[in-house]
This record gives structure tokens, sequence and C-alpha cells, in this order.
């Protein structure tokens, strides 16, 4: 990957920085997509061209806006000469119980988890093609499972999962696109879920603890890398969770 340029959403925090970590330790440049962790992007960004000079920028933008992800296409390929990666890793989690639902919550869900993989794969497309690069979705194991009490969002993970098949039909044969769904990697930061629904979700794994993600970034990596007959694939990366859920 040496010399070659990887997008990644959601790249300040979580697992989009292990994923940008993971990318750049190949040789990749990594712009560093954020929307409101200025902080820790400036501290990821100068971490990464403290290892290797100007190899790392980062971008702020809210990917809800359709009209300003070009720009960010735009910035990554102005800075680095070129786009042969995107990881579609942003998104909002929240739960919506059905009686509650409203635009607002669709706008945030469907937004995020959706719409914005749609627009600004739509965007990178043309320098995709140009590279024959590779597109790799973070989707979710409730997009095919779905999570009692969040509908909304798996509804919305379900769509990225069946865009990840359909772009990689539109995009063939120059262009990859695949998937990697997490399961129980990192707890939500909210008290979504406390210790006893924790302790459940890990029994439900097969490895029977959580996983890191070093897991996530690892299954990116090879279907960025190492993939090269692996197109319009979804890689659960949940310890087997998903094997009898």
């Amino acid at each position: 990957m040496e010399g070659r340029t990887i997008l990644v959403t959601g790249a300040a925090r979580r697992l989009g920085r292990a994923i940008a970590l993971e990318m750049h330790a190949t040789g990749a440049n990594i712009m560093v997509h954020y929307h409101q962790a200025a902080a820790e992007a400036a501290t990821l960004v100068a971490e990464l061209n403290a290892r290797r000079p100007s190899s790392a920028a980062c971008w702020q933008v809210d990917l809800r806006q359709i009209d300003s992800l070009p720009e960010l296409v735009a910035a990554t390929v102005d800075r680095f000469g070129g786009l042969d990666g995107l990881v579609n890793n942003a998104s909002s989690f929240f739960p919506t119980p059905l009686a509650g639902i409203d635009l607002r919550d669709w706008d945030e869900l469907v937004g995020s988890n959706l719409q914005a993989p749609l627009f600004l794969t739509q965007a990178a497309a043309p320098h995709l093609l140009a590279s024959g690069g590779s597109v790799v979705n973070i989707t979710d194991i409730h997009a095919e499972r779905p999570l009692a009490g969040y509908p909304l969002y798996c509804a919305a993970k379900a769509g990225l999962l069946g865009l990840t098949r359909a772009l990689a039909i539109e995009l063939a044969p120059r262009v990859r696109v695949n998937a990697v769904a997490p399961g129980p990697i990192l707890w939500p930061e909210s008290e979504a879920f406390d210790s006893v629904a924790r302790a459940e979700i890990v029994a439900d794994t097969l490895l029977k603890r959580v996983g890191c993600p070093q897991d996530v970034a690892r299954a990116v990596h090879y279907l960025l890398v190492a993939a090269d007959y692996v197109t319009g694939q979804v890689i659960n990366v949940d310890g087997g969770r998903t094997a009898h859920l």
C-alpha cells in the first residue's frame, strides 16, 4: 500500500482510529475524516505524520450534508494525488422505540449509516475506478439479525449491507466493494447496555469474550489489500455470535 491513499470516515476515534492506524502501518496515506472530534483527529494526524512525514491529513464535514461530500473527496485527491480506498466507518447509534421514531431520528440514523456511504461512494467512484481501488463499509451483525429497541438503526445498517452488494455490481470489475460487520467489539459510550446485558451478549459469542478494534481493522486490511478476488461480501467479526443467534 506504499504511496496509496485511503479515506476513512469517522477516523478520529474508536474503530475508525484503529482502521486508520492499521492501514497507515501498511504504507498508505490516510485522510482522517471527522465531524466533531477535532482534537482527536489532530492528535491522530500528528501521530501518523511523526511516524511518516506528510502521510496523513484531516478534513471536517458533516456527512449528512450531501453537497459537502465531493469536497471531502477533492481534498483527499488534492492532498495526496489520488484515492485508492474508501472506508465508510462513521456511524450514529442510539435506540428508537417504535412509537417514538420521528424524522429527526430518521435523518440522523439513516443519514449517517446509509445516505452518507452512498453519496460519498458516488463522489469517490471516478477516482476509485481510475485507481482500481476498493470500498469497505462497516455494517453491523444486527443488519441481518435485528436488535430489539433499535429498529431504525438496524434497518439503516441492513440498507448499507444491501448497498454494499449493489455497489459491488455497479462498480465491477474495476472496484471491489465489501463490508465488515462487527459484533461486540466496543460498547456504546452511552449507558445503553448495563453489566448484565453485556455479560449476556458475551455469553452468546462462541469465543466467550469481547473483541478489540484491531480485529475489525485487520479485516478491513484484508479486504483492502489482500482480497483481490472478493467483492460483494460481508465478514462478520463477532466471535461467532451470529453462528447461533
